[in-house]
């Protein structure tokens, strides 16, 4: 996906990727291709009931309904996609405090990180990499080699669902942590918290892409806007003949390519340019993840106990 920045407004108008164009082109050729053979007809004189068929195009109730469905259809399929983003940005938020608790509460004593913590934050970065992963249906493969173990590589590539395997180890850890004293059970209440934050948003990731649209909603849709832009040709012919033809083509490219975009937009956890910058995100938490583990707990403590009485200054 792109991100928000100043574009030339031509350049954006006829940019080829993230367009549906290239999409419907086909859809728009066969409608045209059959404007064009009704204009031959229309031209031959033969006898074809052209005003009556196209009379439907000008029904109100029939426009009233195609517009109707075809705003429902962008909605909803819009509601998905920022559904989706504030999905993984509550993965993003809770990852970040997951982070920042684990690095201030469990310091470590020696010159460099303990690797017990640092491991426990290696996987939070595999459990937004799974997730993304899991919600485009790819195999973990070698991507999370060096935030895993080996056997944990293992059990990864054979289980039903990666990201919740993970969060049963994030758990285990935390666990073992309040056994050894590294954080009490207030701390491990507020960390479980987050942690079962950044499982609802998983969950609710995994809601977006198992339930699409109705077929009904679909087929209806579909249906609604073949029967339109067959009608057209019928209703202009009489009229305008040959002009007919690049009408039709502009009005089958709206109508087609509004339903295309909710098409689009129904599953946003892919790699196409309409969808979320998952690419991006997780990387945001991996950066984010590594700030925290540079993070010397006993140094920020001692800074801290240095400016509790600071010298006094004279006016």
């Amino acid at each position: 996906m792109d991100t928000p920045t100043k574009a030339n407004w031509l350049a954006t108008t006829f940019r080829l990727d993230g367009s549906v164009a290239g999409i419907i082109l086909p859809r728009i050729l066969a409608f045209t291709g059959f404007t064009l053979a009704i204009c031959g007809l229309d031209y031959f004189d033969y006898p074809t009931y052209l005003q009556e068929i196209g009379d439907l195009t000008t029904n109100v109730v029939y426009n009233l309904v195609l517009g109707l469905l075809l705003v429902f259809r962008t909605n909803t399929a819009y509601d998905r996609f920022w559904d989706g983003r504030k999905a993984w940005g509550t993965l993003v938020v809770n990852s970040r405090n997951f982070a920042r608790q684990v690095a201030l509460l469990w310091p470590s004593t020696k010159a460099t990180p303990s690797m017990d913590r640092d491991t426990l934050l290696n996987l939070l970065v595999a459990f937004a990499l799974a997730t993304k992963l899991h919600l485009r249906s790819e195999p973990i493969g070698d991507t999370l080699q060096d935030l895993i173990t080996p056997e944990q590589a293992e059990i990864l590539a054979d289980a039903q669902h990666p990201p919740l395997q993970i969060t049963f180890w994030i758990g285990m850890h935390l666990q073992q942590a309040l056994q050894q004293g590294h954080i009490d059970s207030n701390q491990a209440s507020n960390l479980d918290q987050a942690l079962g934050q950044m499982i609802e948003g998983l969950s609710s990731c995994e809601r977006i892409r198992s339930t699409p649209l109705p077929i009904a909603y679909r087929i209806y849709l579909k249906r609604l806007i073949l029967i339109y832009c067959v009608g057209l040709p019928f209703r202009w012919v009489p009229e305008i003949h040959g002009w007919a033809l690049p009408m039709v083509a502009v009005v089958s490219f709206i109508l087609l390519g509004l339903e295309e975009v909710g098409r689009e937009l129904d599953n946003p956890f892919g790699q196409g340019a309409n969808d979320l910058p998952i690419d991006d995100i997780c990387q945001t938490i991996a950066d984010n993840v590594d700030q925290a583990k540079a993070i010397s707990a006993t140094i920020g403590i001692s800074s801290l106990k240095s400016n509790e009485h600071p010298s006094p200054t004279y006016h």
